[in-house]
């Protein structure tokens, strides 16, 4: 293989990528994974953004992923390497109090249009208003699998945040209902990873206290699974867009390699992902949706 291939991609995701079947492609695509700072039109996108996922750890060390919410303008791109996140995390989130210095995994997202940013980088200040964070890779995503939203710009207040070890009942409902999520992966030495993850509602399924979902087909990089195969640690964030909770899950994850299109793998790829729960945050708010569109091809679920 190039080395200059070898030198974008890690070990992970050239793993998964091998076992995929899916080297050359990926190959074709690398330059997408190459740093990169933030272009002035990502810089244009993410001013008028009110939402941003981050994935971190907290000061425990443990990862999460969380939502910061905020009016249009409080995401400024200050360079192309530097962003400031105008907003604290509050209270009750897991993220709230996290320590600078570490790498952060960020995606804003645009549900009416299905527009999407990811951007990678190092927490250099935290502060009770704001963050400021050195941008190493920033890039766009394709609209599959977003579903159309449209949100409320009202953030009504939510219960105070419970910690679990478990799923409730509760839990269980507001995941097997869900057609959008974001998944956290991190691989030490080589960043953090926020990425969105969407289907109809059902495709992320719930054993126990284990949840597991199928991959479905995408850009081939494996950004996520390649962090996931060097790295068990992942975190997941779910919204009731009806309620505005949000439910955050952390814990370690696998990917589970078969036969395309058993049952369970709606994507046909022969990948699903399953991740044990260790630990659950339930909290809030966020934003509420006000008009709802599913993404329309959005694979059937096999049962």
């Amino acid at each position: 293989m190039n080395q200059a291939i070898q030198q974008v991609f890690h070990a992970g995701e050239l793993a998964v990528q091998r076992e995929a079947g899916v080297e050359r492609q990926a190959a074709r695509l690398s330059r997408m994974a190459e740093p990169a700072g933030i272009s002035a039109g990502m810089a244009g996108f993410l001013a008028e953004r009110t939402l941003l996922v981050i994935t971190g750890r907290d000061a425990a060390g443990q990862l999460w992923t969380s939502p910061i919410v905020g009016p249009p303008g409080f995401l400024e791109t200050r360079s192309a390497t530097t962003l400031a996140i105008r907003r604290g995390i509050p209270e009750g989130d897991p993220l709230h109090g996290l320590p600078a210095g570490q790498q952060l995994g960020m995606t804003s997202i645009e549900f009416a249009t299905r527009r999407r940013v990811r951007i990678n980088g190092s927490l250099s200040t935290v502060a009770e208003d704001h963050l400021i964070v050195d941008i190493e890779q920033a890039y766009g995503n394709c609209p599959q699998y977003i579903q159309q939203r449209v949100l409320s710009e009202e953030i009504e207040p939510t219960a105070p945040a419970q910690t679990r070890p478990e799923l409730s009942p509760g839990d269980t409902e507001l995941i097997q209902e869900a057609d959008t999520f974001f998944l956290g992966t991190v691989n030490p030495g080589h960043g953090a990873d926020a990425s969105h993850r969407g289907g109809a509602p059902g495709f992320v399924r719930v054993e126990g206290n284990a949840l597991w979902w199928p991959d479905y087909p995408g850009n081939n990089l494996f950004n996520s699974l390649g962090n996931i195969a060097a790295n068990p640690e992942a975190a997941l964030l779910f919204f009731d867009f009806a309620t505005g909770r949000v439910l955050q899950v952390s814990g370690t994850a696998a990917i589970e390699w078969g036969e395309a299109g058993r049952s369970g793998d709606d994507g046909y790829t022969g990948r699903i992902v399953r991740l044990e729960v260790r630990r659950i945050v339930s909290g809030g708010p966020a934003p509420r949706q006000v008009a709802h569109t599913p993404y329309p091809r959005n694979p059937q679920l096999i049962n």
